[in-house]
């Protein structure tokens, strides 16, 4: 099988192409008390269906460490009180936060709230130096994605304005190359 993955950025904020605001009580929160039982249940929940598997084997407390990392976020979208999705930033030299997890669970796709949940992710990415003192500001957000993620994945990423900086194409996928976005 082959799995094609695209590597994408965002250079400025002020290229941010916001997706629709969606109706009713949706909103998107840090998850500030680390909590890897949270952590691990949402990348599950995303993943299942877009083969992300590289944190299978992880231990609790290999969990743990992940989400007490000074330089990691967690963010969920609840609608009405409940998790509807996630994304997982984490800050890297030079300015550079990574998206390195986003994406709905299964029960929330096709509602219209991926753009809305990307355009707060990529948000709080350009803020994430406000949150962090001592953090040189942010000059770039990036993320890559690839072909066993969710359908409107690369089209929803481009929407809001992130842009292809390389492309590559395996005969079959790593778990490293499975790790973002549903």
């Amino acid at each position: 099988m082959s799995t094609t993955t695209w590597y994408l950025e965002m250079t400025d904020p002020a290229e941010l192409k916001p997706g629709r605001e969606p109706g009713g009580d949706v909103r998107f929160v840090r998850a500030e008390v680390p909590s890897p039982e949270l952590s691990r249940f949402l990348y599950e929940a995303v993943g299942r269906d877009h083969q992300w598997t590289d944190r299978d084997p992880w231990t609790d407390q290999e969990w743990r460490d992940r989400v007490e990392h000074p330089e990691v976020e967690t963010w969920v979208l609840h609608d009405r009180g409940t998790p509807a999705g996630y994304a997982e930033l984490e800050a890297q030299p030079e300015g550079a936060v990574e998206i390195v997890y986003f994406g709905l669970l299964p029960g929330f796709l096709g509602r219209g709230l991926g753009g809305h949940m990307l355009t707060e992710t990529l948000r709080r990415a350009w803020t994430l130096a406000d949150r962090r003192p001592g953090r040189e500001p942010t000059r770039r957000v990036w993320l890559h994605t690839c072909s066993l993620d969710g359908e409107h994945a690369l089209t929803n990423y481009e929407s809001r304005g992130l842009r292809v900086y390389r492309k590559t194409i395996a005969d079959e996928a790593s778990p490293a190359d499975r790790t973002t976005n549903g």
